[in-house]
């Protein structure tokens, strides 16, 4: 089986984000979808440590690090970007002003909850923005591998990890598939020419329906 690579999913979630879009990339591998985004469409890029109009990743060489995002890699800013306090961005971010999150996941449950940080011996060290997210942005995102690397479904019939929401989640993208979730529940929207549906369905730890 020939996965996508985390490239490859973020220029797929890259390509379910509408014009005028405001978007906030969570720390680690959503932060790539930012460099798939085209050049055509106007779409703004928040960052919770307060910018607004956030740029691709720079070339090598044209780091600014005073320029960083939330998880302290270095971007550019598009023409009319700004900068305001935390405290202003995570007003952004609770008030409902963005349209879409993207954010990674440990776990996603059959009913959309989202479980994206843990309190074991490597634990991140806290939720951070997370939460606010998942309760803020009108649709979240989710990039994540369809497994675990000791071969264990990320999607289950419930998260065992602390929870960041409670049915949040709109549209899961993996290595392996896209899948959305609904009010009947997890609809395969599409998934790798190397898998059929069925495999599809016996690595992924809760009912799952065709589209």
């Amino acid at each position: 089986m020939t996965r996508l690579t985390r490239d490859q999913i973020a220029a797929r979630v890259a390509r379910d984000i509408p014009e005028g879009a405001y978007v906030n990339l969570g720390i680690g591998l959503p932060t790539l979808v930012g460099n798939h985004l085209p050049a055509d469409r106007e779409i703004f890029l928040h960052s919770e440590n307060g910018i607004l109009g956030m740029g691709p990743a720079p070339a090598a060489g044209e780091e600014d690090w005073d320029l960083i995002n939330a998880g302290k890699q270095p971007v550019t800013l598009r023409t009319g970007g700004a900068f305001f306090h935390h405290a202003d961005s995570f007003a952004m971010m609770r008030g409902g002003h963005l349209d879409i999150c993207v954010l990674g996941a440990f776990q996603v449950s059959a009913g959309g909850d989202l479980a994206n940080w843990h309190t074991g011996g490597d634990a991140i060290p806290a939720v951070g923005g997370a939460m606010d997210l998942a309760a803020g942005a009108k649709r979240v995102f989710v990039m994540m591998e369809h497994q675990t690397k000791s071969g264990e479904s990320k999607f289950v019939e419930r998260c065992s990890y602390p929870l960041t929401g409670i049915g949040c989640v709109s549209t899961v993208y993996t290595d392996v598939a896209v899948i959305d979730v609904t009010p009947s529940g997890l609809v395969a929207r599409e998934w790798i020419d190397s898998l059929t549906f069925e495999q599809l369905c016996a690595i992924t730890g809760a009912p799952l329906a065709r589209a």
